[in-house]
């Protein structure tokens, strides 16, 4: 049974309830509980985080999005898109006691060889990777404080 452990994210006002010995946390974008895992408690930190912090509008956010990667079906953790319906920022989270190593960057490079997405998230709770996809040069470059809403401007 995961207790919730302290992040290296803003507090937010989780509602955790505890049901049959088991804790469940409410996801503000299904609006349900789900069962308080610990990818889940960084995830719902996160979502928090960005609607608070950088203005990513709660409507936008879309959370276990369906992709088929060559044969398999794989399910992305977060993706934000923008009033057009364009994706704009890919999220990959992983729980606290998991390294954020190559091959979670090599998870979320895969998952975006198939959205094109120009930002990408990847955390932990505790470490916080930012980067941005230039598409035209085949590049990228890790970006050290995540845009706001407001300042994404990727010349759709």
């Amino acid at each position: 049974m995961f207790k919730p452990v302290p992040l290296n994210l803003p507090p937010f006002p989780a509602r955790i309830s505890k049901k049959h010995e088991q804790y469940f946390i409410f996801d503000e974008l299904r609006k349900k509980h789900l069962l308080l895992t610990p990818e889940e408690w960084v995830r719902q930190h996160w979502v928090s985080h960005l609607n608070k912090t950088y203005q990513y509008p709660y409507p936008l956010m879309k959370i276990e999005g369906g992709l088929q990667l060559n044969t398999l079906q794989k399910r992305s953790d977060l993706v934000i898109y923008n009033q057009k319906g364009e994706r704009v920022l890919l999220a990959e989270f992983k729980a606290p006691s998991v390294k954020i190593t190559e091959k979670t960057f090599e998870q979320i490079a895969n998952y975006n060889s198939i959205y094109k997405i120009p930002l990408l998230l990847v955390s932990n709770g505790i470490e916080h990777y930012f980067c941005k996809i230039n598409f035209d040069q085949g590049d990228f470059s890790f970006l050290r404080e995540l845009p706001s809403f407001g300042q994404l401007d990727f010349g759709y």
